[in-house]
């Protein structure tokens, strides 16, 4: 336990700042689950419109340097690359 005035101050500051840090990454964890599963189940269209919601979470969660923002980067594409697959243009017939 902190002994000093100015310890005991931190101490209430940095469970403060942690209880905020916890908000955002568990509201982050939840809306990526939530898309998760609702991608198992074929419900992309749902999954599609909590995209959005879930990138201000993750946007917010790197904001405040609980994620790095690289991190936060890869989980959106990651999230991108499994509601939306990628489609393989088709080859354009040759011109000869």
């Amino acid at each position: 336990m902190p002994i000093t005035k100015s310890a005991k101050k931190e101490l209430k500051k940095n469970k403060k700042r942690r209880g905020e840090n916890l908000r955002y990454l568990y509201a982050m964890r939840d809306l990526i689950k939530k898309i998760r599963s609702l991608v198992q189940e074929n419900k992309k269209e749902e999954a599609l419109k909590l995209l959005p919601q879930t990138y201000k979470a993750i946007d917010k969660t790197a904001k405040a340097n609980v994620i790095k923002k690289n991190n936060a980067s890869r989980k959106k594409s990651r999230l991108t690359k499994l509601v939306k697959p990628t489609v393989q243009p088709e080859k354009a017939p040759d011109q000869s």
